[in-house]
């Protein structure tokens, strides 16, 4: 099967590195016009614009800022004059390394700024867009913590990605008939450098332990599957989860 995403532009958040740098130049790969979106490392950045070819342009933006969302939004439609897919892969996971509720809440509030509030601002500004140009894909990279939790340390990021399942889901079944799909891929531990955190504090062996395959999932694993899901082959699994965590969890 051969997809052809030639014609279509294609934004992906935290597209710089790790899963978003992998998906990014897998939908270059087959035709798409990427948007790469990063928010501190410009030339990380640019290298993903490279390998993706000339049709790519790279775009800062803070996401926990919402006034930088908007921006981001807007500057990708000037540039490429239409979005066909939404990527929502940008997150970060900070462990709360403090017990004081003030650096749990910390913690709490720069996660969820990021990983579900900016998810969820672009998710809206995509189906306003979407919905003018009578339709589009939105693809959100959640995680399988959403389902199974994580180490309390983690708590924030759980809950994040729990959100933005329900994000999802409610898209898909709200939007269905303007012509606008919904998707969530849960990557389980990913050997990213976001990921290089938490096997620095719990060491490799943990992160191993429970997954059926015999190596960790790296971000070449998991961008097929969006690729997959933006050309519009899989629309009638719109609200569907897809789990891409080398079995750890099945639901």
């Amino acid at each position: 099967m051969h997809i052809d995403l030639t014609g279509k532009t294609v934004l992906v958040t935290g597209a710089s590195r790790g899963i978003g740098a992998a998906i990014a130049i897998a939908l270059a790969g087959s035709g798409a016009r990427v948007a790469v979106h990063y928010s501190a490392s410009p030339e990380d950045a640019a290298q993903v614009a490279d390998a993706c070819g000339p049709d790519a342009t790279t775009f800062v933006a803070d996401l926990a800022d919402p006034a930088a969302c908007q921006r981001l939004w807007a500057e990708v439609i000037a540039s490429y004059g239409r979005i066909d897919v939404l990527v929502n892969n940008a997150g970060v996971a900070q462990a709360v390394d403090d017990p004081s509720i003030d650096r749990w809440l910390e913690v709490w509030n720069q996660t969820l700024d990021v990983n579900l509030r900016a998810a969820a601002l672009l998710c809206r500004l995509a189906t306003d867009h979407f919905t003018a140009q009578g339709g589009g894909r939105i693809i959100n990279i959640s995680s399988r913590a959403a389902f199974r939790g994580d180490q309390p340390d983690y708590i924030a990021y759980a809950a994040s990605k729990g959100g933005m399942v329900a994000l999802t889901r409610s898209i898909a079944r709200g939007f269905g008939k303007q012509g606008i799909v919904a998707f969530n891929v849960a990557p389980g531990f990913t050997r990213t450098a976001m990921a290089q955190d938490f096997i620095d504090q719990y060491g490799e062996d943990y992160a191993t332990s429970d997954i059926a395959l015999t190596r960790l999932t790296e971000p070449k694993d998991i961008a097929p599957t969006v690729v997959f899901l933006a050309s519009g082959l899989a629309d009638h699994a719109t609200g569907a989860t897809i789990d891409i965590n080398a079995g750890s969890y099945v639901h």
